[in-house]
C-alpha cells in the first residue's frame, strides 16, 4: 500500500517501504517428524509383555474408542494378551462420595507395595457429565505418594453413560494390565450406591468404604451393595471418631448377620481404619490375603472368575447389539420420525419402539 506521505504536495518528505517480515514458522521445518507413527498390534501386544507402560496406555485408550477401526484392532491386542492374564489380586473398592476411596487407596497401594513388592495398577472410573459428556479425570491427584511410585500405574477413565459406575471397557483393560505384569488391581467405583454389580463381575475381592455418624442403624441391613461385600471397612477412624467408628462397625456386624452366608462360605468382616493418618491398613490388607486364601481353597475363586467371564459374554452380546441397531443407517432415518409421534402423543412409547425393533430384525432376515 503507497504512503499518502509520498505524494507531491508533501515535497521533501518520503517514507520507504518496511522490511518485509519473515514467516514466523520455520520452512525447513520437516512436518512428518512430529507425527506419531501408528504402532501395529503386534508391536503393542510386545510392548505390553515387557511392560512398558506408555504402550500399555496407548492400547487402553485403543480400548476406549469408539471407533469401529479401533475396536477391531483393540480386539485383537486382547486376544493375544489372554493368554498371559489372570495372575492378579482383583480388588474393587466402593463407597459412598466423600468416604475417602482415593486417599485408601493412595495407602493400601503404598502399604502393599512396601510389604509385597509387585506392581500395582489403579484403574480409577470417573463420573461423566450428563450435560456435557465430560469428565474431570482428576483421582491423581489425590493419590500423591502412588502416582509418583515406579511399580504403580494410575489410569482414569469416564464413566461415559454406564451403569454401576464402572466403565464399559474396565474388564479388557485388567486384562492388559495383567499382561503387562501388574499382579495388584485396584478398581475404584464412583459410589454410586447400590448398583455395583458391574464392579463386583470382574474382582476377586470387593472392599465398601463406609463412614460413621452417616445414617441410622437400618442404613446397614439395606440389601444391595452391603449384601455382595466381601469386606467392609470404616474410614476416618482416628481423633474424636474413634467411638463413633467402632460403635458403626458393631452395627454392621449385626446387621451382616440378617443376610444368608454367601455362596463363597466366606462371612465378611467389618474393620476400622484412618486413610488420612494410616492406621489399620495391614489389618484390612491381611483379611484380603486371609480371603484369597479362603476361597482358593475351597474351589469357589475358580468358580467366581468362571462365572465372571460368563457374564461378561452376555454383556457384549447386549453391547453389540446395542451397537448394531443404533448405528444401522435405516434405523437413524427412522428414529426422528418415532421421536416425532411419540413427542406428538401419536404413539405410545412402547409401540414406536416395537415398531423400530421389527424394522431392524426384518432388515437382518434380509
Amino acid at each position: 500500500m503507497e504512503h499518502p506521505e509520498n505524494s507531491n504536495e508533501y515535497a521533501g518528505l518520503q517514507v520507504n517501504n518496511g522490511v518485509e517480515q519473515p514467516s514466523i514458522i520455520n520452512p525447513y521445518m520437516n512436518r512428518s517428524r512430529f507425527r506419531r507413527r501408528e504402532v501395529s498390534a503386534g508391536e503393542m501386544v510386545e510392548g505390553i509383555l515387557k511392560g512398558n507402560v506408555t504402550i500399555l496406555s496407548q492400547a487402553v485408550t485403543l480400548v476406549e474408542s469408539v471407533s469401529p477401526a479401533h475396536q477391531q484392532k483393540a480386539q485383537e491386542v486382547i486376544e493375544k494378551c489372554l493368554p498371559y492374564s489372570g495372575n492378579s489380586i482383583r480388588v474393587g473398592i466402593s463407597g459412598v462420595p466423600g468416604a475417602g476411596k482415593s486417599t485408601s487407596i493412595d495407602e493400601f497401594g503404598m502399604h502393599v507395595l512396601n510389604e509385597k513388592g509387585g506392581k500395582l495398577a489403579v484403574l480409577a472410573i470417573d463420573p461423566s457429565s450428563e450435560r456435557t459428556k465430560g469428565s474431570i479425570l482428576g483421582d491423581k491427584t489425590r493419590m500423591e505418594k502412588l502416582s509418583q511410585h515406579p511399580d504403580s500405574f494410575i489410569r482414569p477413565s469416564p464413566t461415559a453413560g454406564s451403569l454401576g459406575g464402572v466403565a464399559r471397557k474396565t474388564r479388557e483393560t485388567i486384562i492388559l494390565c495383567e499382561a503387562a505384569g501388574f499382579d495388584k488391581i485396584f478398581v475404584e467405583t464412583v459410589g454410586v450406591g447400590q448398583s455395583e454389580t458391574a464392579c463386583h463381575s470382574m474382582v476377586d475381592f470387593f472392599l465398601l468404604i463406609q463412614l460413621a455418624g452417616t445414617g441410622d442403624e437400618l442404613q446397614g441391613i439395606k440389601r444391595g451393595i452391603m449384601e455382595i461385600s466381601d469386606g467392609i471397612v470404616i474410614n476416618k477412624c482416628d481423633g474424636e471418631n474413634v467411638e463413633k467408628c467402632q460403635m458403626a462397625a458393631t452395627n454392621f456386624r449385626n446387621a451382616l448377620h440378617f443376610f444368608p452366608m454367601p455362596e463363597s462360605g466366606w462371612m465378611p468382616k467389618v474393620l476400622c481404619y484412618s486413610g488420612f493418618y494410616g492406621t489399620g491398613i495391614k489389618d484390612i490388607w491381611d483379611m484380603i490375603y486371609q480371603y484369597i486364601d479362603f476361597v482358593k481353597a475351597n474351589g469357589y475363586f475358580s468358580h467366581r472368575r468362571n462365572e465372571q467371564a460368563k457374564y461378561w459374554m452376555y454383556e457384549s452380546i447386549n453391547e453389540h447389539l446395542r451397537m448394531s441397531f443404533y448405528n444401522n443407517p435405516v434405523i437413524q432415518q427412522r428414529l426422528a420420525e418415532a421421536e416425532r409421534n411419540v413427542l406428538a402423543g401419536q404413539k405410545t412409547s412402547f409401540m414406536a419402539a416395537n415398531n423400530l425393533l421389527e424394522t431392524y430384525f426384518s432388515l437382518l432376515c434380509k
